[in-house]
């Protein structure tokens, strides 16, 4: 039997085998063939389990037993020492995948509103352009549906800026995220609503900042 098929690719078992030399991963996440004492003090169990030591070094590893691991991914927090900033930032890149998207090239007639110094042509109708003057205080306005359906899953009013809402949304993540709850991660469905929710209030035009 040749070595190497038409397309040359290594079919070899002895090449397949120093592959696998760094160990074999079981169904449970343990390499069994880890030769590793678990790193907890005082435990002389086999070390099979991996851990990542920090958030910013995800490929270097602490190596445990199953209860050990366990205990070590209960604490793990993954913003740790970071700002609420810093959180948000990473937050925003991760729904994203860490490719942020380019904006849209303006439209003729946006280039010919920029050129008389006017962001949006609303500005033209002063600040109750977007408000439905019918209803006081903006309350119950009319409002796309998505917004509307972000408005609701926030838990927040029309009539609120976007500061305001911020703050709802802000409020939601602490309850909702795993690595601020506590590991938690039952809500994760109702999380990804919240972050998409405040994805259409932030770029909207119908709130005032």
């Amino acid at each position: 039997m040749p070595d190497k098929d038409p397309f040359n690719f290594d079919l070899r078992v002895s090449t397949d085998k120093k592959k696998r030399r760094s160990g074999r991963r079981g169904m449970s996440g343990a390499f069994e063939t880890s030769q590793r004492v678990c790193e907890a003090d005082g435990c002389e169990e086999a070390g099979q389990y991996r851990a990542p030591k920090s958030p910013d070094n995800l490929e270097d590893y602490k190596w445990f037993c199953r209860e050990h691991v366990r205990e070590y991914n209960l604490k793990w927090n993954f913003f740790d020492g970071t700002t609420e900033a810093e959180m948000e930032a990473q937050l925003d890149r991760d729904r994203v995948w860490d490719r942020p998207t380019k904006p849209f090239k303006r439209s003729v007639e946006e280039r010919a509103w920029a050129r008389l110094g006017v962001d949006d042509a609303h500005q033209v109708l002063g600040g109750n352009a977007t408000r439905n003057p019918g209803r006081a205080g903006g309350a119950g306005r009319k409002l796309p549906p998505t917004e509307r359906k972000a408005i609701e899953i926030l838990d927040a009013k029309d009539n609120w800026t976007k500061t305001e809402i911020r703050k709802s949304y802000k409020a939601l993540i602490k309850v909702l995220h795993p690595d601020m709850n506590g590991g938690d991660r039952s809500d994760e469905d109702r999380l990804q609503e919240v972050v998409w929710a405040w994805d259409q209030i932030k770029e909207s035009r119908n709130f005032p900042d």
